[in-house]
């Protein structure tokens, strides 16, 4: 029986991340269920495209090419998915490697015809080598990572989460790209939610569309000094406030927040409790986390607030994001291995 060819898409922006992006794209190459191609799309720095085009001429399997869009993360996936010839589009995070068979569980969720999408469990790679005491792994979205409150093993999800996700082309077909004006964009404020977005549009479209996530499909995530800080905490989880009204403006707040809900009457709670707990008992980290979590749903209560305020005075806008060349892209034509 063939299995659906893969085509591996890593967006890319900074020189600063060299090493990190040749971990990437080696790991997807040591892959125990080989990608049919690696894209390495690279968002408007026109010296790492050059660089990086000299680094990979000889390999034939891994493809450099410039962003087709705006700036920013959304318009470089939706490049990619242009560009691309397999079945199946899986996305790495430039800064993360992932296990050797990644692949290989994303593809055996396809097995059932219904299945849209599949994502993967991200675990961080902390810079100092271990978690920071304060910080609460409910909160571990904040650098890019699976959290507590997820489900395990293999499990119907609302959405995938971008730097480790798959989705078959024609989820694609059905309901558009990546928006633009949601997502990141380099260094600058760190938004998210493009997935989320795409993710309630797609079961929209295909409202028999399953999306799922598989535990077991594993990506190592880096998590440098400047994400351990209580700074950045505080100005991602605002981000992702601001993301949120967003997606609620696009798709209403039943299914923007259907999800958080959960999250933030069971899951938070409970984590606050366990905080207190540990403070009492004396053990070590106990009363930040409990306080981080108070702080950060303050934060991103905050930027919901302010986002809706913006959104409804059309001071920011988003799209429905286009993929150069239509939908189906180059892949359109068929992939199987």
């Amino acid at each position: 029986m063939n299995e659906p060819a893969v085509s591996v898409v890593v967006c890319v922006y900074t020189e600063d991340r060299w090493e990190d992006i040749l971990a990437a794209v080696a790991s997807v190459r040591a892959q125990s269920r080989p990608a049919l191609e690696t894209l390495l799309v690279v968002d408007h720095n026109q010296a790492l495209l050059e660089r990086l085009t000299r680094e990979y001429k000889e390999i034939e399997e891994v493809r450099v090419l410039a962003n087709a869009g705006p700036r920013g993360l959304s318009a470089g996936r939706n490049t990619g998915i242009a560009a691309s010839y397999g079945e199946i589009i899986a996305f790495l995070d430039d800064d993360a490697v992932a296990e050797r068979d990644w692949l290989r569980y994303f593809v055996e969720g396809y097995a059932d015809p219904r299945v849209m999408a599949v994502g993967g469990r991200t675990v961080p790679a902390w810079a100092s080598g271990r978690r920071p005491a304060w910080f609460p792994e409910e909160f571990d979205w904040v650098v890019g990572c699976a959290y507590k409150g997820l489900p395990g093993g293999v499990a119907p999800v609302r959405n995938v989460l971008g730097g480790n996700a798959s989705f078959r082309r024609s989820a694609f077909d059905a309901a558009g790209g990546f928006a633009t004006g949601i997502g990141r964009d380099g260094d600058k404020r760190p938004l998210g939610c493009e997935e989320t977005e795409l993710c309630i549009r797609l079961s929209r479209a295909r409202p028999d569309a399953v999306l799922l996530l598989d535990d077991r499909a594993v990506i190592h995530h880096r998590v440098p000094d400047a994400r351990m800080r209580f700074g950045y905490f505080r100005t991602r989880t605002y981000a992702e406030g601001l993301s949120k009204a967003l997606v609620a403006r696009s798709v209403g707040a039943g299914k923007g927040l259907e999800s958080e809900r959960r999250y933030t009457t069971r899951v938070l709670p409970a984590g606050v409790a366990r905080g207190v707990r540990d403070a009492l008992l004396g053990r070590a980290g106990g009363a930040g986390r409990a306080g981080a979590i108070v702080a950060g749903v303050a934060a991103a209560a905050g930027g919901y607030v302010v986002g809706s305020v913006r959104a409804r005075r059309g001071e920011v806008t988003f799209s429905v994001g286009e993929i150069p060349g239509g939908a189906a892209g180059k892949g359109g034509e068929g992939g199987s291995s």
